[in-house]
């Protein structure tokens, strides 16, 4: 469905709980074409042909409903009445209102008679000719005729006639009181029941029923004002609903960064919108429009967000493949403090770089650190075989040390002196050691040499003061084996290069001014 597809249906047709009254008017109402079919032709008298209503036994031929669809004992199925003679008119004075009377005493009938929701024994009576009575207030007036069994079932018959009646009230008292249905049209119902009601060929209070259809004919307008009333209240609340929908989804167009959240509640909103039902087309469109443009502002906004967050992506992706280029070219290096200083930095680099999506990021990741475990695995390689030389060195050195320490200088200086430089020279030759062992190799030196000049010096018959520029040489000697300690610490090799060849220049200038002050 498309944003402007507005899925409300704008007015709401309401359909009424209770079925639609028949149009019949109250006269027609169980009359023998379309209710019960229990009369046959009427039956003609001497002084005023026919009655208003008569029933004979010759209702029940086939063609007739059944004694059970009746209610009563249909004399056709078992011993036929013949019919009685014409009877005269009733009297002025037997139309007059009287009380009821005691209903003669019948045999009791051949099946049990239904009895109607109202009692038409308090309304009516059946005389002994068979012509049926109501009685209101103008007086009692014929309703028809019955010669079709017991006066009891007669009652019953046209009581059943007052109850279809009644029903037909009650069920317009219900759609009015319910404000189903066009208030006009019930208006006009209740005014034909009001009119027909009187003259209706039933038995029961029919003045009473007829005043109950002339009050709705009184209430139907201020029910139908009650009505519009309900129905706009109604309306304007489904409108406020929608409003408060239109709302939302205009503050999430504006504000919402939830993207999945928003677009799921942007769903829902949708079905509720279908549920919203008996607004004009107007302003169900108004909102509509209101909705979807709000919708599609969203649907931008989302867009936009992702489209420039693909294109830093495509940023951060093309940035990190660089970074695997170059340390796919340091890769190879041997310029191990350099290049470990260089890849340092691209890992600074790479953590700056944003990423570029989970699965993309580690499969940028992996190749990136390939690379550099290439370099570092070369490295450690050259630092374990670095390690094992300066351990020979070590030894070498360990074992020249031992045997300058074995020079006894008391019997013998000279031979004393030539040794240990001789011994100073193989040892200056020898390569690196580990680190921690440097100082004390060095310091045992330096106690050899101490011994053999200590020696020296005793054998002099004046102790002159040590020259200075060998001091000075001394000093020169420390400062370079500091530096090349330094070098060595950083890994440069290009510093340990250039510290090892100032440390044995200094050596030299050393061994030098020490020879030329013993000499003198």
């Amino acid at each position: 469905m498309s944003s402007t597809d507005n899925p409300g249906n704008g007015e709401q047709q309401a359909t009424s709980p209770i079925a639609e009254i028949s149009e019949a008017t109250a006269g027609e109402v169980g009359t023998p074409d379309e209710s019960t079919a229990e009369t046959a032709e009427p039956v003609a008298t001497p002084d005023e042909g026919a009655l208003p209503d008569a029933v004979t036994p010759e209702a029940g031929t086939p063609a007739a409903p059944t004694p059970a669809d009746a209610g009563m004992t249909d004399p056709a199925e078992h011993s036929p009445v013949p019919t009685p003679a014409p009877t005269p008119a009733p009297s002025p004075a037997a139309m007059r209102p009287a009380p009821p009377a005691p209903a003669p005493a019948v045999a009791p009938p051949a099946e049990p008679v239904a009895a109607p929701a109202s009692n038409p024994a308090d309304w009516g009576r059946v005389d002994e000719d068979g012509t049926v009575y109501v009685r209101t207030a103008d007086g009692e007036r014929a309703v028809g005729s019955w010669q079709a069994g017991e006066p009891a079932a007669g009652l019953a018959h046209y009581g059943r006639r007052y109850d279809d009646l009644a029903t037909e009230v009650s069920l317009l008292e219900a759609r009015l009181k319910a404000h189903t249905g066009n208030p006009a049209e019930l208006k006009n119902k209740a005014q034909a029941l009001a009119e027909s009601i009187p003259s209706a060929s039933a038995v029961g209070d029919l003045d009473g029923l007829a005043a109950r259809a002339r009050a709705m004919v009184g209430t139907a307008d201020s029910a139908a004002a009650e009505s519009r009333a309900e129905k706009a209240a109604a309306r304007a609340a489904q409108v406020a609903r929608k409003e408060a929908l239109a709302a939302e989804a205009e503050q999430i167009a504006a504000e919402s960064t939830a993207w999945k959240a928003a677009g799921d509640r942007l769903k829902a909103i949708v079905e509720e919108w279908k549920a919203i039902r008996g607004i004009d087309r107007k302003t169900d469109e108004a909102l509509w429009s209101r909705f979807a443009a709000a919708r599609d502002a969203f649907g931008r906004r989302r867009g936009t967000h992702f489209a420039s967050l693909d294109a830093q992506r495509g940023e951060a992706r093309a940035a990190k493949q660089k970074l695997i280029d170059e340390a796919r070219t340091l890769s190879a290096s041997t310029d191990w403090g350099p290049t470990s200083a260089a890849m340092r930095s691209l890992m600074d680099r790479w953590k700056a770089v944003p990423r570029v999506g989970r699965d993309g990021d580690d499969d940028l990741w992996k190749e990136f650190r390939a690379a550099q475990d290439v370099f570092f695995a070369a490295r450690t390689e050259s630092d374990k075989a670095r390690t094992g030389e300066e351990q020979a060195n070590q030894q070498k050195k360990e074992e020249l040390i031992a045997e300058a320490e074995k020079l006894d200088p008391s019997t013998d200086l000279r031979g004393a002196q030539n040794a240990l430089r001789k011994i100073q020279e193989r040892y200056d030759a020898i390569g690196h050691v580990p680190r921690g062992a440097m100082r004390s190799l060095e310091d045992r030196m330096q106690a050899v040499e101490q011994k053999v000049r200590g020696a020296a010096d005793s054998t002099r018959a004046r102790t002159a003061p040590e020259n200075p520029m060998v001091t000075s040489m001394r000093a020169a000697v420390t400062k370079a084996e500091d530096q090349l300690a330094k070098a060595e610490a950083a890994g440069d090799e290009r510093r340990i290069a250039e510290a090892r060849a100032n440390l044995t220049t200094r050596r030299e200038w050393l061994a030098e001014a020490e020879k030329s002050a013993g000499r003198r």
